[in-house]
């Protein structure tokens, strides 16, 4: 018997690994084997499960309940005549009572046995069963005329039965059986599906709003972009970003041909770090990657990981990369990252559960763990690269820093390129021009000067947009708006005259000053009542004779005011906070003083907050030190001034007459400048032997400015 057993197991196990030889040989014949092209080192996509819907739950209760009350139904008794009723019940006297109801415009008489009578053999063909085997309900039915023609016919039908034994005729009110149903069962059934499906909405953010988000709070609220979305964004539309986009632009290549790379033994970069200021264009960046990759591309912000909830944040990163890993290769954009990657350990609570920190180091486990998988690249952006915590910014994590700075000369006239296309322009409108004129500007500022400049034209009733539109946009941007109908008092309007004239003055007669383009007392913005513009030298470097004609210059202001009135205002806040900047900046930064030394005390990651490096014996020299090179300042400016004090009246009183003064107006009241240098705008439009442009031409972005209530900010901050 075992014998037998073991060669019946034996045959059954042969026949099914032939069956399964041809199989497989069949699907080879029907399917020649292709070699599948992969990522190297990203495993293979896992198959989802096919999820359950919660609609067939519903389906399913619904179904049970009809069933249900099907089984039950009494509403199914056999119709019959009146006279069979009168012959084989009502005289025999086997009928409990007879019910009548109004159906559809009919009568209808229900007739109900006795229930010592219900097993006479001859109701066995009326009886009705439920699904359940009780008899229940009517066991017969019949037509009548109406109840009161159903009363007459029954009292003539039992004159011969004593009046106690006689039947009466109950009438009560009475709907279709369908009707009960779906008033007592589907109805409220359907009201209270209709009522949870709202609620689940809600609860899981399909209906939108603040009051939803329960369930699915802990689920990542990136976006994503395939093949199948419309981002019309590429590398073409990034200008003055040639460095930047080139390293952004290999990552891409990795992932359409990483062939060309593993050839080699190279990998891809697991991530990217995009480092520079506001408006330089970041975003924009990844924006064009996102058009130009044939990969996924998952987008979101660092602050869509912050929530009130303990443990959210860490759930949506991991919710993120699971949703990553199903779609690798593909990459996320993490837009300022500093939201949650700040350095931990700073300004946390003692004892207290650090929310933020517990995404940070869910996201380093993301990123760069044990189980990390590297078919997914990480691009973030941020601002503020000093604060991230070091472990984010290491290799393995971020491979690269993409650093990206403010655009040079030839940047900025890439970038006005790309802007000026959808502008009908005129003829003098030149990129060239217009990137010379505006220096320290990022691509933001850029792209709302030429708007701006289309707007200005628009209100104007133009067909082109030309040069001196772009010029108002420049002054719009720097300033603010020009309110020509701001009213100022007349000593208010010739206190700023003089201030400006001081600024004008001591740029004009300093050697290392930046030339002066315009100089105005027309109010603009929200608190400047004058300002003057200046071309400043594009450079990187700057010494002390630079730094110390710079504060001269700023504090022309202050001493034009302090010498022709007897008496000073608050309009030099701003010049003041840029003088003591630039005055603790030499002294305790940059080692610009003989008494404090070579030293430096720059904190840049605020490392010294609640103790300085150096003694109070060190703070009060460097208030003392500071204290005396502005005075130095002031008594410099004042014998500036002073020796070159008719020049300030008539600057001044040419500012109350035209209230707009440029470059020409001060050679034709002051002469030439005494120190010849051509500007950087003259070297880069004209070249090095062109010829020098009109200063009405030329309009920049570095302004001083006279204050109204005392709180604007100084735009030559750069000189620092």
């Amino acid at each position: 018997m075992g014998r037998c057993r073991s060669n019946y197991i034996q045959k059954r196990i042969t026949l099914k690994n032939i069956l399964t030889s041809m199989k497989q040989e069949n699907n080879s014949n029907d399917k020649p084997n292709k070699p599948v092209k992969r990522m190297p080192n990203i495993p293979k996509r896992p198959q989802k499960a096919p999820k359950f819907n919660i609609f067939w739950v519903y389906a399913a209760i619904i179904i049970g309940l009809l069933a249900i009350q099907f089984l039950f139904s009494s509403d199914n008794a056999q119709q019959i005549s009146y006279k069979t009723f009168e012959q084989e019940m009502l005289i025999p006297g086997d009928v409990q009572k007879v019910v009548t109801y109004k159906s559809d415009d009919i009568v209808k008489a229900e007739v109900y046995i006795k229930d010592n009578k219900k097993d006479d053999p001859k109701y066995k063909k009326y009886k009705n069963r439920s699904g359940f085997g009780r008899d229940t309900g009517p066991m017969v039915v019949f037509n009548a005329p109406s109840a009161e023609i159903l009363s007459k016919q029954l009292e003539k039908s039992q004159a011969n039965i004593p009046a106690e034994n006689q039947i009466p005729v109950e009438t009560v009110s009475k709907s279709s059986a369908w009707t009960g149903i779906f008033v007592q069962v589907i109805l409220p059934l359907l009201l209270f599906a209709g009522l949870w499906i709202f609620m689940m909405r809600r609860m899981s953010g399909g209906g939108g709003g603040g009051g939803g988000q329960i369930f699915n709070i802990g689920k990542s609220k990136a976006t994503l972009f395939d093949k199948e979305s419309q981002v019309n964004i590429t590398f073409n539309d990034v200008a003055g970003l040639e460095e930047a986009k080139t390293e952004v632009m290999e990552i891409v290549d990795f992932l359409k041909n990483p062939k060309k790379y593993t050839n080699l033994g190279g990998k891809i970069p697991k991530g990217a770090l995009l480092v520079g200021s506001p408006g330089t264009g970041k975003t924009l960046l990844a924006k064009a990657v996102a058009g130009e990759a044939q990969v996924p591309f998952f987008s979101l912000s660092g602050s869509d990981f912050v929530e009130m909830f303990v443990g959210v944040g860490a759930s949506r990163v991991r919710d993120l990369f699971k949703q990553a890993k199903d779609k690798a290769p593909c990459i996320i954009f993490i837009d300022e990252i500093d939201a949650i990657g700040r350095a931990r350990g700073k300004g946390s609570v003692m004892g207290g559960n650090d929310e933020r920190e517990n995404t940070l180091n869910q996201l380093l486990v993301e990123m760069d763990g044990f189980g990390t998988d590297s078919g997914i690249i990480i691009l973030a952006a941020t601002n503020r690269p000093d604060v991230l915590d070091s472990a984010l910014m290491r290799p393995g994590r971020f491979d690269r820093q993409i650093s990206i700075d403010k655009p040079d000369l030839v940047g900025r006239e890439q970038i006005f390129k790309v802007h000026l296309k959808p502008i009908k322009i005129a003829a003098d409108v030149e990129a060239k021009k217009l990137s010379a004129q505006t220096p320290g500007f990022a691509g933001a500022e850029i792209a709302n000067v030429c708007n701006e400049a289309a707007l200005i034209a628009a209100r104007r009733n133009k067909e082109m947009v030309d040069m001196q539109d772009f010029q108002d946009a420049i002054d719009r941007v720097i300033g603010g708006l020009e309110k020509k109908n701001k009213i100022i008092s007349p000593e208010e309007k010739k206190i700023v005259a003089y201030h400006e004239a001081g600024h004008a003055i001591a740029g004009w007669f300093l050697e290392h000053a930046n030339p002066l383009v315009k100089v105005s007392i027309v109010p603009r913005g929200v608190a400047a009542l004058g300002y003057a513009q200046y071309l400043p030298k594009e450079q990187f470097l700057y010494t002390t004779e630079q730094l110390m004609d710079d504060m001269c210059m700023t504090m022309g202001g202050r001493v034009a005011e302090d010498i022709t009135f007897g008496k000073i205002s608050t309009g030099a806040l701003s010049d003041l906070e840029h003088i003591t900047r630039i005055a603790y900046g030499m002294v305790k930064i940059y080692g610009m003083n003989k008494n404090v030394g070579n030293v430096s005390f720059y904190d840049p990651h605020n490392e010294y907050n609640f103790d300085k490096p150096y003694s109070d014996r060190t703070a009060e020299m460097i208030d003392i030190e500071v204290r005396n090179l502005t005075n130095e300042v002031y008594d410099r400016t004042k014998q500036l001034l002073l020796a070159n004090q008719e020049g300030l009246e008539k600057l001044a009183q040419k500012l109350l007459e035209k209230e707009i003064l440029f470059q020409t107006d001060l050679e034709e009241l002051l002469g030439k400048r005494p120190f010849d240098s051509r500007t950087t705008y003259d070297e880069f439009v004209n070249g090095a032997n062109g010829i020098e442009p009109k200063p009405e031409e030329i309009v920049v972005n570095h302004t001083e400015q006279t204050d109204e209530n005392a709180t604007s900010v100084n735009p030559t901050e750069e000189s620092k």
